[in-house]
């Protein structure tokens, strides 16, 4: 048996990314990107006025029932059998409804078109720093960076996400900070500071040489954000937590307190959770465990709490993650509602043509039974064959 004279940390086994250590690629960005309800209600159908009953409440009409005195009796409208449908309502109440053809099919190429714009969105939030934090959308911007033992084995991953989110999206802020936590705090700065290039580059060489251990003591490090961030300043600060498990303190506790500071402070807590598998025989267990549905429960109830957003990726390497940026519920209810207009526009084109065929049949059938009765009336008649002559009554009187 060979005994190693030294032992080697287990954060020196680890896979580190390509350049992980170099200074950090700063990418300017000209823009400050939109939370995805707010981009929904600028961008969705219905602010683009593409809801199937807004394209057709011009020339939908309701049923009427009238008393013609002339008639002594009550009429109801009757449709235009070549130009009008029946249509049920988003109220649930019927419609007779002009189907304009090429109106509809305008109406569809604009469904399409909202589409592609719905999945670039869609695909832009899945791509580098956004499909690990999603998008950072106040100007000023607090890091709350979970280091608890837990995380000792995640080191590269945990660096690489904080690396992507300094490169991308924080040069177009006006102050930034970070603050570390297991259980104790750290914070790059007492206060925030400008994102100027010697700033981001410090402050990412600052995460390099950060300590993990401890367990996950939020409440502390919330605490910190709070006193970095300046009252005087009429702008919202946003704190993004980047955490693996549940912290430290219990549900109740912590939700009673984030719901009490953010009430009083545009101070929006988002949560980011950063999903690390299952933890092995030899993985530190953290002082508080639950199942991954129970973490995303809890974590996503903090999140509302603090008025933010709440994000869940699964890996910050590989492709395997989960977007919650949109939410499920708009995501579901855009496809959906486009879906159902795309084939309620299919279904009104398709019954109106039914309609016009049936009704052109009916035409010529009754067409060629006219056809056949002119042709018979304009016929000339047939003459009837030569008769003799008949004798009158005289003339058979003198004969005899």
């Amino acid at each position: 048996k060979h005994h190693c004279p030294f032992a080697i940390p287990p954060s020196q086994l680890l896979t580190w990314p390509l350049n992980h250590n170099l200074p950090l690629h700063l990418e300017a960005s000209n823009f400050l990107p939109k939370p995805s309800a707010e981009w929904l209600r600028q961008t969705g159908l219905k602010a683009k006025k593409l809801s199937l009953y807004q394209v057709l409440a011009p020339n939908a009409f309701s049923p009427q029932e009238a008393f013609i005195p002339i008639l002594r009796k009550t009429v109801s409208s009757t449709l235009h059998q070549r130009a009008m449908m029946q249509f049920e309502w988003h109220d649930g109440s019927v419609k007779n409804v002009h189907v304009d053809p090429a109106l509809l099919y305008r109406y569809q190429k604009q469904l399409g078109q909202a589409v592609r714009t719905f999945e670039h969105r869609v695909d832009w939030l899945s791509t580098d720093s956004r499909k690990i934090w999603g998008t950072l959308c106040e100007k000023r911007v607090v890091l709350l960076v979970d280091i608890s033992v837990s995380n000792s084995m995640h080191i590269a991953h945990i660096q690489h996400a904080v690396r992507l989110i300094l490169e991308q999206q924080m040069t177009n802020k006006h102050r930034f900070n970070l603050i570390a936590f297991g259980s104790d705090v750290e914070q790059y700065q007492p206060q925030l500071v400008s994102p100027t290039p010697d700033h981001l580059q410090d402050a990412w060489r600052w995460v390099l040489g950060l300590q993990y251990g401890g367990s996950r003591n939020l409440m502390a490090a919330f605490k910190r954000a709070i006193e970095c961030e300046v009252p005087e300043v009429q702008e919202p600060c946003g704190v993004y937590l980047f955490t693996s498990g549940l912290p430290d303190q219990e549900k109740d506790v912590l939700g009673a307190y984030v719901a009490e500071v953010t009430s009083g402070h545009d101070l929006p807590l988002h949560v980011c959770l950063f999903q690390i598998g299952d933890f092995g025989l030899d993985s530190p267990v953290p002082v508080r465990y639950a199942s991954p549905s129970e973490t995303a429960s809890e974590l996503r109830s903090l999140a509302r709490w603090g008025r933010g957003r709440f994000h869940w990726c699964q890996d910050t390497v590989g492709t395997d993650r989960e977007n919650r940026e949109l939410g499920s519920n708009s995501c579901r209810d855009f496809f959906l509602n486009e879906s159902y207009f795309f084939v309620q526009c299919t279904m009104l084109v398709e019954s109106l043509k039914g309609r016009s065929r049936r009704h052109a049949d009916g035409l010529l059938q009754w067409g060629d039974e006219e056809k056949t009765l002119v042709r018979e009336r304009q016929r000339p008649l047939k003459l009837p064959g030569p008769k003799p002559t008949a004798l009158t009554l005289a003339r058979m009187v003198g004969h005899f």
